[in-house]
């Protein structure tokens, strides 16, 4: 689908603290969506983990399901609808090539609930935080294998998840196919979310020249996790917009595309590139010549 831009759009990330019940956070999530369309936002960006946060890692494959079919995605695609927003779905977990495990999947839906774009998160999870049990994704979430960019009535978007963030050449290929914003549903730990968590936005912002929208977890979670928050919108220079340190609510900001274009013509560091970053959503020297089988670029 050929979007053709507008200047200008509100745009909102949401902020909640999911917890085991699939049912009540949709309720809650419905209700922030609801908060965001009200106060004008035209894209809606949900956190990571939306629909389900467990009392362990393995509850979530209870209610895996099959791409493009199931309960979390009918919300989805009925609050797309029903406010006339385009929607980032936060992630769901579908099924992938491994029975045994689900991906994070990020679905995309425009203004009328039509799905038109499926993101599946990368990067996963698995390391050590000190003062806390060690996180291992990979035991119940297969990879994503591709680079999504999507065209919207607001410019061209990539998608990331949480631990993306620490993967810059994630960022700088999805800037190299046009992207003029960034959504990143997270579910950042607290522990890490306090030192890293904004300088890592930040620098994707500033060292690509976008727009970022994140919508993080925040707040304390039955299972005993506890999850840094502070969603924000930040512009092109890294300034932010606004932000939510905690809680449940909705964050509100502005995408700008004269904006953009105002500050990649005075300061055009990426036409002054000088290396080029390929697609690369394998292990470093797994891929030789033409990597464009990995890559998609959904629209």
């Amino acid at each position: 689908m050929t979007a053709s831009p507008t200047e200008r759009a509100r745009v909102a990330a949401v902020q909640m603290a999911s917890g085991p019940r699939v049912e009540a956070n949709l309720h809650e999530a419905g209700r922030l969506i609801g908060m965001a369309a009200n106060a004008g936002a035209r894209l809606v960006v949900l956190p990571e983990n939306v629909a389900i946060m467990g009392l362990s890692d393995t509850d979530k494959l209870a209610h895996v399901e099959a791409d493009g079919a199931g309960p979390i995605q009918d919300f989805l695609a009925g609050q797309a609808a029903r406010h006339g927003v385009w929607l980032v779905g936060g992630t769901i977990p579908l099924r992938g090539r491994d029975p045994a495990r689900a991906r994070a999947a990020c679905p995309v839906y425009d203004d009328r609930g039509v799905r038109v774009a499926r993101y599946d998160k990368l990067h996963l999870f698995d390391v050590e935080v000190s003062g806390e049990a060690a996180y291992a994704e990979s035991d119940t979430l297969e990879p994503g294998d591709a680079v999504v960019t999507v065209d919207t009535p607001f410019g061209c978007m990539g998608v990331a998840v949480c631990y993306d963030l620490r993967f810059p050449e994630l960022f700088r290929a999805m800037a190299a196919r046009g992207a003029e914003f960034f959504v990143v549903p997270s579910a950042f730990t607290a522990r890490t979310g306090a030192v890293h968590w904004r300088p890592l936005l930040q620098a994707r912002a500033v060292e690509n020249l976008c727009y970022v929208v994140a919508a993080g977890q925040g707040g304390y979670h039955v299972n005993g996790r506890e999850t840094h928050g502070d969603s924000l919108v930040l512009e092109p220079w890294g300034s932010v917009q606004d932000s939510l340190a905690r809680g449940s609510g909705v964050v509100l900001g502005e995408i700008d595309r004269r904006r953009i274009n105002e500050v990649r013509s005075r300061f055009p560091a990426l036409r002054h590139r000088r290396l080029a970053c390929p697609d690369a959503v394998h292990p470093v020297g797994a891929l030789t010549g033409d990597t464009s089988d990995f890559a998609q670029k959904e629209a």
